[in-house]
């Protein structure tokens, strides 16, 4: 009987520390789980990407005159505020004409005196041509007449002369927008005098601008007229595409840059001194790793993106290339098979568990 109960003491003691080690081994699979780090993935993306260089200039506008009076006299009406937009041939000021006015009618009355005198005098020439063949004056007489009637000719093409140059010189008392654009500034008002050469308006044309990009000189090599630039500015949501037009052919002294032009035609909302992005299209490559930047991470190694393998991430030390559009090129570390780590990059280590956010929901 002692034998037996031993026997049964021994059965029992094992069995419970079976079912001991085995909840052991449970507990251990289950805190592994809990411990494992949530993260999201995405695959490698194989695609083309472009090989651009970008830079921060400044608009130009090309077209900004400045209308000043070409005749002296009191302003009658400004028609414009500054800020307005106008188009070409549109009035913009009146000068008061009175004194031209004056002058032009006393000019078309010398027409008129020439013009009677000239017609009193055809009359003698006439008369005194018919004396002659009846030998009543000498041909000398109907010569001096005739040499009077051509100088009363000529005084008259002169008198009617100086009405066109006084009528041009009236029209002047108008003034119309040579090209379309915005009014930017306004030095004379209603009322005030202005002298010829005094400034009435300027207008900022928009129909033609011109960019500037200063770009670093050691990409001098790689820059070229007829390359491809893509154009914003903060004052349109409008991407422009252009090309280069010219590079200025001297570095700029003070920066050590090269000014790349380029023009904009009938961009709207662009503005004459605005802050324009460009980005120029060097070449193309037909095929690259692309990966999300939040998958690269700095550790001591040095840059490092997690490749996950049956729900563990493993340390891959990379090299990166051209950033674009919210992604990195990788140029070696990685193979197009491999899935990365998004986010949640940034807490793990090599050979760390996790947890991918999409096995939730299945």
């Amino acid at each position: 009987m002692r034998k037996y109960m031993t026997s049964l003491s021994v059965l029992l003691l094992f069995a419970l520390l079976c079912a001991c080690g085995a909840s052991n081994d449970t507990a251990s699979d289950a805190e592994k789980y809990v411990r494992a780090t949530l993260v999201t993935v995405s695959p490698i993306q194989y695609q083309p990407i472009e090989i651009t260089q970008t830079s921060v200039g400044s608009l130009e506008g090309l077209v900004s005159p400045t209308l000043a009076a070409e005749m002296a006299g009191h302003v009658v009406k400004v028609h414009v505020n500054t800020g307005d937009a106008v188009e070409k041939g549109q009035l913009i000021a009146t000068l008061d004409a009175t004194d031209s006015i004056m002058q032009r009618n006393e000019a078309q009355a010398e027409v008129g005196r020439i013009e009677a005198l000239l017609t009193n005098q055809a009359k003698i020439v006439a008369r005194n041509k018919t004396l002659v063949s009846q030998h009543f004056i000498s041909q000398t007489a109907v010569d001096n007449e005739i040499a009077q009637e051509n100088v009363l000719t000529q005084e008259l093409k002169a008198a009617k002369a100086k009405v066109s140059s006084i009528n041009h010189d009236s029209s002047k008392s108008k003034i119309y927008a040579p090209v379309s654009g915005v009014i930017e500034s306004k030095p004379v008002d209603t009322g005030d005098y202005v002298r010829v050469g005094d400034p009435i308006v300027q207008i900022v044309s928009t129909k033609i601008l011109r960019a500037h990009l200063p770009f670093p000189e050691q990409f001098g090599p790689k820059l070229k007229a007829g390359l491809k630039v893509r154009l914003k500015t903060p004052t349109s949501d409008e991407v422009i595409e252009t090309v280069i037009r010219e590079l200025k052919p001297q570095v700029v002294e003070g920066n050590r840059t090269i000014d790349v032009i380029a023009d904009v035609n009938n961009a709207t909302n662009w503005q004459p001194g605005a802050t324009v992005t460009g980005t120029v299209l060097l070449g193309e490559l037909p095929a690259a790793i692309m990966v999300p930047e939040q998958s690269l991470v700095l550790r001591p190694t040095g840059e490092v993106i997690y490749v996950v393998r049956d729900h563990t991430a493993y340390q891959a030390i990379v090299k990166t290339g051209i950033r674009q559009n919210g992604l990195i090129e990788i140029l070696s570390g990685l193979t197009v098979n491999d899935t990365v780590v998004v986010d949640g990059a940034g807490f793990l280590t090599d050979n760390t568990p996790v947890k991918i956010a999409t096995d939730d929901a299945t």
